[in-house]
């Protein structure tokens, strides 16, 4: 099987979990899991989070995502213990279409670490 066969196969799977787990029966946006995954990597548990506190958690998830690809490394926990990266190497320019499958690759590896899929 191809790998983008294959990667469309894992991700069709993975959004029907999330949305029975997460979206009552409503299929989740990439935006949504990123934030899903922040709130994961931070471990408090779900809760309201400011709007600030919201695109730290989106940065958090996207740090994690990409740290098996090289572009972060985990750095430490901060007072609140909330995880800070730090940047290994630059991403590069990439295409709205190659971000998109950079990303989907990556959730993908994560839910497989996880052993969701």
């Amino acid at each position: 099987m191809s790998r983008d066969l294959q990667l469309k196969e894992d991700w069709e799977q993975l959004l029907a979990i999330l949305a029975t787990k997460f979206g009552d029966g409503e299929q989740l946006n990439m935006d949504a899991i990123i934030y899903l995954i922040g709130v994961q990597e931070l471990g408090q548990g779900q809760r309201e989070f400011k709007k600030d506190d919201k695109v730290n958690l989106m940065h958090i998830a996207i740090c994690r995502l990409l740290e098996p690809f090289g572009y972060y490394q985990f750095d430490y926990f901060d007072e609140d213990a909330w995880p800070h990266y730090k940047t290994i190497e630059q991403l590069p320019e990439l295409k709205p279409g190659e971000q998109t499958v950079l990303m989907k690759e990556a959730i993908v590896l994560y839910f497989r670490q996880l052993e969701l899929i």
